[in-house]
């Protein structure tokens, strides 16, 4: 009896997860459907798929949002870069070094982490207006930077302080200095949360639509997730090239954590491989 209550419960468990998933993905799979039919495909079957296929929608989608799709790489990149590089810095100082006010300014980190964004728009869009920031890559890049270094400092504290203390010991005893043991040390064992802190910098960039549309009015220099409902209002009843330029804007993101996915668990789960 009880192995047939464990099997009933597996079997309860995988068909509750089956049909999650699959309501997750109906809505990606209709996309698809959708970015390969003309507008009387989309009227006549709505679900169902239609031939012939019209791989061109493609084509025309990707004319129309490859610039912004490059807009939101060059803001990934250069977000990625500054923010990997504070908080490495501040991850690796407050973990392995005492000084007085440690415990407050780690405090303050995670009291930042309390803060809604939203209570920031207001004073951080005066901000950039008054320094005449409005419509350049800068307006996008600092927010982006100054909200992930919150999340990533906290991560790279609770990961560099998995590191065991022998290791910087023993640089230590060699003569290696700070600067050293931060980047012979720290940096190599720290790959996996550095990725975590990437993807999730990738996400936000690729996926916030209300500040680049707040600050950002010139068409050239529009991200994607903004770029996006532009195109959707030039073509408004071309529903092929619509739902085609949706999943291009999506592929980016999809294969990142696809592909990355381990890292990315591994750098939230923290610790360091082998070092237990």
């Amino acid at each position: 009896m009880t192995l047939r209550s464990r099997g009933s419960r597996q079997i309860g468990l995988k068909t509750v997860l089956i049909v999650l998933v699959t309501v997750s993905l109906a809505p990606y799979l209709f996309m698809i459907i959708t970015s390969l039919k003309t507008n009387q495909q989309f009227a006549d079957s709505f679900w169902q798929i239609s031939f012939p296929l019209h791989l061109e929608n493609y084509s025309e989608a990707w004319n129309q949002i490859a610039p912004y799709l490059f807009n939101t790489a060059v803001v990934a990149l250069m977000s990625i870069v500054l923010i990997l590089l504070i908080t490495s810095i501040s991850g690796f100082v407050l973990a392995r070094y005492r000084f007085a006010g440690r415990s407050f300014i780690y405090g303050a980190v995670l009291v930042l982490m309390m803060v809604p964004g939203l209570a920031n728009l207001i004073p951080l869009f005066i901000i950039m207006k008054d320094l005449g920031l409005l419509n350049t890559y800068v307006v996008l890049v600092v927010p982006y930077t100054t909200g992930g270094v919150v999340l990533g400092t906290i991560l790279m504290r609770n990961f560099v302080e998995g590191i065991p203390q022998t290791l910087f010991d023993a640089a230590r005893i060699d003569g290696a200095s700070g600067t050293r043991m931060y980047r012979s040390i720290m940096l190599p064992l720290s790959l996996p949360v550095l990725g975590t802190i990437a993807l999730i910098t990738v996400s936000s960039v690729w996926n916030d639509f209300f500040w680049p549309l707040l600050v950002i009015s010139d068409d050239s220099l529009r991200t994607v997730s903004v770029g996006l409902q532009f195109f959707q209002g030039q073509n408004a009843t071309d529903y092929g090239p619509l739902m085609a330029g949706y999943l291009l804007a999506s592929l980016p993101l999809i294969l990142l954590f696809t592909f990355l996915s381990k890292y990315f668990l591994a750098g939230v789960q923290g610790g360091v491989p082998g070092a237990h």
